[in-house]
């Protein structure tokens, strides 16, 4: 069957400065799509974008706070204007921190649910607007794909100092099958990942929280991640970025509505 083709598809990553969204951008722009990278950090999101330039693919990079509508808005706007269609939206940008739930201050709550669900759900929101009033995908069926990059801690709330983003990212696994429902007859897909223990920077600040917090060493905290990964090792971010390729291109048309676990076995459902 050969690589996934996404030739001339034009594809919107969130948070792809780095870690999971810059592997998702850079093996998307690989496949042949133009990739669209969106960051808070612009300093972030222009190098990958060069880095992806320099490979001889195409991509450009915007500054981005998913957390406002017209952000969102000025992406969607800037997109149609280069390209004349969003093919595909993936909703990467995300945060972490690590309490105890009886020591969580209000604003804790609110940074990862501002972030990790309203994000999704705002991004979401412009990027079917869009979508709903576009021809289909070239070679496909559909107009359009949203990809919301979730988490095994959207599956299994038994994750320790971690009960505002287990929040945060039920809320994204549920508004994706909702988005996946309601779209449908436009012919627009929905589909989530949830990813498990991904060495990344996001990982390498929770491998000290969580020592800190269980008064371990960090290199226990990650050993403990490995020893609950039946496929013993820790994920890359590459992992997540193979299947959001998939879920990209025309193999994944009529999957929707999905919260895919790509964990090595890290949580199984």
């Amino acid at each position: 069957m050969g690589n996934f083709d996404l030739t001339d598809r034009s594809v919107v990553v969130t948070g792809a400065g780095n870690g999971i969204g810059r592997a998702i951008a850079i093996q998307i722009a690989k496949l042949g799509a133009k990739v669209i990278i969106t960051d808070l950090n612009e300093d972030a999101a222009r190098k990958v974008s060069d880095e992806i330039l320099h490979l001889g693919f195409e991509a450009f990079s915007i500054k981005h706070d998913v957390t406002m509508m017209e952000h969102s808005c000025d992406v969607v706007e800037e997109v149609v204007k280069r390209y004349g269609r969003i093919d595909v939206w993936c909703n990467n940008a995300g945060v972490s921190s690590m309490k105890p739930f009886k020591d969580l201050a209000e604003e804790d709550w609110d940074f990862n649910m501002d972030v990790n669900a309203k994000g999704v759900f705002l991004c979401t929101q412009v990027a079917t607007k869009q979508m709903s009033t576009q021809n289909n995908i070239k070679g496909s069926e559909l107009r359009g794909k949203i990809i919301n990059i979730a988490s095994m801690a959207g599956r299994n709330g038994n994750a320790p100092y971690l009960s505002h983003y287990v929040a945060s990212k039920f809320a994204v696994v549920g508004l994706t099958q909702a988005i996946a429902g309601e779209f449908g007859k436009l012919m627009i897909t929905a589909n989530s990942i949830c990813p498990g223990y991904v060495a990344t920077e996001m990982q390498e600040r929770e491998l000290v929280w969580e020592a800190e917090l269980t008064k371990q060493s960090t290199e226990a905290v990650k050993e403990n991640y490995i020893s609950e990964t039946p496929l013993s090792r820790l994920q890359t971010a590459e992992d997540v970025a193979s299947v959001a390729c998939f879920l990209s291109s025309n193999f994944s048309d009529f999957i929707t509505g999905e919260a895919i676990n790509v964990n090595g076995g890290a949580w199984m459902s």
